[in-house]
């Protein structure tokens, strides 16, 4: 059901407590910022459920919410391992030069000269820079996200990514 039109935002990792609340693991950054994204849509094999958020706060590495409708323990334990989508149309509109990795994937990547590359598997976080994951056939090559560097244009109309990187690297 992962379709175009959500991002995977984290996943419900546990439980908290004895009145429902969940433990979630958020991809966002930061990572509370999962909870500013209400209804989340969850998803679970085949099965999909729509849910508001009541409140939430971040504890520790994780964040801890309060889902309408899940008052106590046993239907928040029902809950774990749902993956936690939520709209493309939630998030807020990237300014020019900006980009969200969702947005990226899937982009078909060429060298300036016209060389196609692949297409961008994923992204990494290494800290330094992101690194953008190129995949053609067998070849993967890990490029990194600089823009007016390696990244000269990002066409998203056209699926297009142009970048300076050698073909043979």
């Amino acid at each position: 059901m992962l379709h175009s039109d959500f991002l995977d935002a984290g996943e419900i990792s546990g439980v908290f407590g004895v009145k429902g609340l969940v433990k979630v693991f958020s991809f966002t950054e930061p990572r509370e910022n999962i909870l500013t994204y209400s209804p989340w849509t969850l998803q679970k094999n085949n099965q999909v459920r729509e849910v508001k958020i009541v409140s939430g706060q971040r504890h520790g590495n994780n964040v801890v919410a309060e889902l309408d409708g899940i008052t106590d323990r046993d239907s928040a334990l029902a809950l774990m391992g749902w993956k936690i989508l939520i709209r493309k149309q939630q998030l807020p509109k990237a300014k020019p030069g900006e980009y969200y990795w969702a947005d990226l994937v899937g982009l078909h990547v060429e060298t300036r000269q016209g060389i196609s590359l692949g297409m961008v598997d994923y992204l990494l976080e290494t800290g330094a820079n992101d690194v953008m994951v190129v995949v053609d056939g067998e070849t993967e090559r890990l490029i990194p996200f600089l823009q007016q560097q390696t990244v000269l244009n990002i066409d998203l109309d056209a699926g297009l990514m142009i970048v300076d990187w050698d073909p043979d690297f």
